[in-house]
């Protein structure tokens, strides 16, 4: 995860293409140097993104003439460093999608932190009824898989009926996710002698065999 202090330190730092005299822009590095498979040694680099700028078009058209195939050349400077070089890419694309945006890092580190704060509280949560941090960690879909299987054990637990709502109304990227969730609606709604309408989806008494909802029969 990268710093935010030091993408914001970077991202106001001006460097200039000596090709086209855009200013660069501040990308994330990729894991591996293109060109031996060594590692940059920092987590951004300064790229030209100018399409129009003369190093990146001759260059398209001399990969294009000579090799017959769609690479091009944009400008590149590594942090710390005076002289920049001429870094090989295969299309227009690249490291467009890697801008590092400040605000967004600093969003990142805020969802890890309080990810680690909720997780923090599991071991009490269970005594003190607590379910914000198990719910908020189990719909969260960026938190760690473990931390959020673990929260689906809680549930049953913290017994507490007005989480099943926004956990049948979230949609979950993570199939292991679900069904630890599904069980944890299971125990929890056989725990407090109910079950859901399987026309509505409301919580209804286990015994019900009419909806109080939406007067269907159940079975």
């Amino acid at each position: 995860m990268l710093d935010y202090d030091a993408c914001l330190r970077y991202a106001k730092e001006e460097h200039y293409c000596p090709h086209c005299k855009t200013r660069l822009s501040c990308c994330e590095a990729p894991p591996f140097h293109v060109g031996d498979g060594l590692g940059w040694g920092c987590d951004v680099l300064f790229v030209c993104l100018n399409d129009e700028c003369p190093l990146f078009v001759n260059s398209w058209k001399r990969f294009e003439e000579q090799y017959g195939h769609s690479s091009a050349c944009r400008f590149m400077l590594v942090p710390g460093e005076k002289e920049g070089s001429a870094m090989m890419v295969q299309g227009k694309a690249a490291f467009t999608g890697s801008i590092i945006d400040p605000e967004a890092i600093k969003a990142q580190n805020q969802r890890y932190t309080d990810e680690l704060e909720a997780v923090a509280q599991f071991d009490t949560c269970v005594a003190e009824k607590n379910l914000a941090p198990v719910l908020g960690v189990i719909l969260d879909e960026k938190a760690d898989p473990k931390s959020r299987k673990l929260a689906c054990e809680l549930l049953p637990k913290i017994n507490d009926l007005s989480c099943i709502d926004a956990l049948r109304n979230h949609k979950f990227g993570n199939e292991e996710v679900l069904y630890c969730v599904n069980i944890a609606i299971s125990l929890l709604l056989k725990a407090n002698y109910k079950k859901e309408c399987p026309h509505c989806m409301e919580i209804v008494k286990a015994q019900a065999k009419v909806c109080m909802h939406c007067n269907k029969e159940l079975a």
